[in-house]
């Protein structure tokens, strides 16, 4: 397991950890509820560099990646960012990546564990072009700052006025004396914002936060927390409700996805579902009362498989367990009511996101 490089401020701070594919993550610091609340109500701030990255380089850097996922890559501007999704011919999903375009190079910030095979990908479609890849993890971390007091938190540390960040929009920002890159990150909470920062930097840039955030209820936040959220935001995750056989359209990734832009492998696959206007299943979230379900958990309809349960939390904002699955077509409907295995535990399926 790769350990977090600022494992020993995590421990000091009483933390546990967890394996998050090979990394190694805060799990919680005791207090899974207060970091919970810190994020809802005031501020939290979590270590997310258990994260991978990649850098491409090279004249065809853009073109090349342009044909390699669903997202437009053409038409960024040197410094925004967007998200998107690399799948194979058949439509299924490799990985997905927030892209970040610089002046001298493209950024993919990757889930946990996903670097090489995100890398060995992009290379087997590299032929003639003019692009290199580049492992980019050891030299940059994520830092991200979740809750509605973000922006004056930053403003605090950075020594002037941080105005809300949209999301993927970024600006640069110097903390505790390092060059910081500011991202919008709103999928899983409104006022997010990630911070990628050296690595060389990174026990500076959270000593800052941690201490300019007493003032604001700052609490340090853990996986699991950002779980909760998550889920409550009816975000999936790759390597969890999404995997090898998914479809980007099945997990409501509709905004990674371009319509308008030129070619890109997995295309005509994206086309068709989009043309026929459905999909046989898609991911939605059920309520599941007190019944605790494990992931791959089967959900049935009179006796018969419907679909399954992919991620699973108890939920503060519905004061119940409640859970990320995949559901038939024919049972989407908000308030149908599933068997949960074999019963009598029932889930009833809900709209995302959870409100």
């Amino acid at each position: 397991m790769e350990p977090l490089s600022l494992h020993f401020l995590h421990e000091q701070a009483g933390a546990h950890f967890l394996e998050v594919n090979g990394r190694e993550a805060v799990a919680d610091y005791g207090e899974m509820e207060e970091e919970y609340r810190a994020a809802r109500q005031a501020v939290a701030l979590h270590d997310a560099t258990y994260r991978e990255a990649l850098r491409i380089t090279g004249e065809d850097r853009v073109s090349f990646l342009h044909g390699m996922v669903t997202q437009e890559v053409k038409g960024l501007a040197a410094g925004a960012a967007t998200y998107a999704a690399m799948i194979t011919v058949k439509g299924s999903m490799v990985a997905d990546a927030r892209i970040l375009r610089r002046e001298a190079e493209l950024l993919l910030d990757l889930e946990p564990g996903m670097g090489t095979k995100v890398r060995e990908f992009l290379e087997k479609f590299l032929i003639s072009e003019d692009a290199e890849l580049h492992d980019a993890t050891g030299g940059l971390g994520v830092l991200r700052l979740l809750g509605p007091r973000t922006a004056e938190l930053l403003g605090a540390v950075s020594g002037s006025p941080s105005a809300p960040l949209s999301p993927d929009a970024t600006r640069a920002a110097t903390l505790a004396g390092q060059q910081v890159l500011l991202v919008g990150s709103t999928r899983l909470e409104p006022h997010g914002v990630d911070l990628l920062v050296p690595r060389a930097g990174l026990e500076a840039v959270w000593k800052a936060l941690v201490t300019a955030g007493a003032a604001f209820g700052l609490k340090p936040l853990g996986w699991r927390a950002l779980e909760t959220l998550r889920v409550e935001a009816g975000v999936p995750r790759y390597g969890q409700d999404m995997v090898d056989t998914t479809i980007p359209l099945e997990a409501n990734l509709t905004s990674a996805i371009s319509y308008n832009k030129g070619c890109y492998i997995g295309q005509e696959v994206i086309a068709r579902a989009t043309f026929r206007g459905h999909m046989n299943r898609k991911l939605a979230g059920l309520l599941l009362g007190a019944t605790e379900a494990a992931p791959g958990t089967e959900l049935k309809k009179e006796g018969k498989k419907v679909g399954w349960v992919t991620t699973v939390v108890r939920s503060p904002l519905k004061g119940q367990t409640v859970a990320l699955g995949y559901v038939h077509r024919d049972h989407l409907e908000p308030g149908t009511v599933l068997a949960v295995g074999d019963g009598p535990a029932e889930a009833t399926v809900s709209a995302l996101p959870f409100t």
